[in-house]
This record gives structure tokens, C-alpha cells and sequence, in this order.
């Protein structure tokens, strides 16, 4: 069982920063993809980014390519997300989400979710 807290969320303006962090509570933490999430009013739950259990791989969405970072500390258990040159169509509910190591993280189901952070950016 894992269970992960996203924190960082908040009111930014457009071109501004942010930089969410989601903390895990589970035993061995690196036998996890992680991945960030996001649901805007009216729209479904999309796959933001993602990173495979060891850190060496990485998938962005097409929207934040260049823009967001996804980044993970096994040692704190912690997945990160930078979001540079906001947008405010990046506006959205912001989850955190785990999936076993053996599974694709692109393409997979994710069986661990954190309860989302809001990020709100104003034009």
C-alpha cells in the first residue's frame, strides 16, 4: 500500500513558477513509477508526467514539454514537479500517482493516488 500527500499548489501568475512535491509513505519507494497528473474543470484526469522507479527515464505530455520537470529523491521518497513559463490553461487539480515498477509508466494503470493539490494561473 502506498500513500502519497502533494503539497505546493497555489495561485500563480501567468509566466510564473511552481513547484509541487509529493510525499510517499511506503516501504521501499523505488519499486514505484511515479507520475503527475492533472484534471481541469470539465476535462478528464491526463497524464502530465512520469518517471520510472530508478529515475532514468522521463515522459512529459506534448502541453509542458520544455516547461515542466519531473524529478524523484528515493532517499526522502518524494517525487517533485517544477512548472516553469505558467500558463493559465496549465490550470487544474494536480495529482500525484504510483504504479508498480514492472508496469509501463506511460501507458499503464496507476493504483496509488494522492488526494490533489489546486494550481490556479490568472492571465
Amino acid at each position: 500500500q502506498v500513500q502519497l500527500v502533494e503539497s505546493g499548489g497555489g495561485l500563480v501568475q501567468a509566466g510564473g513558477s511552481l513547484r509541487l512535491s509529493c510525499k510517499a509513505s511506503v516501504r521501499t519507494f523505488s519499486n514505484y513509477n511515479l507520475g503527475w497528473f492533472r484534471q481541469a474543470p470539465g476535462k478528464e484526469r491526463d497524464l502530465t508526467a512520469a518517471i520510472i522507479y530508478s529515475g532514468g527515464n522521463t515522459y512529459y505530455a506534448d502541453s509542458v514539454k520544455g516547461r515542466f520537470t519531473i524529478s524523484r529523491d528515493n532517499a526522502k521518497k518524494e517525487v517533485y514537479l517544477q512548472m516553469n513559463t505558467l500558463k493559465p490553461e496549465d490550470t487544474a487539480v494536480y495529482y500525484c500517482a504510483a504504479t508498480d515498477f514492472w508496469r509501463d509508466y506511460k501507458y499503464s494503470r496507476y493504483d496509488y493516488w494522492g488526494q490533489g493539490t489546486q494550481v490556479t494561473v490568472s492571465s
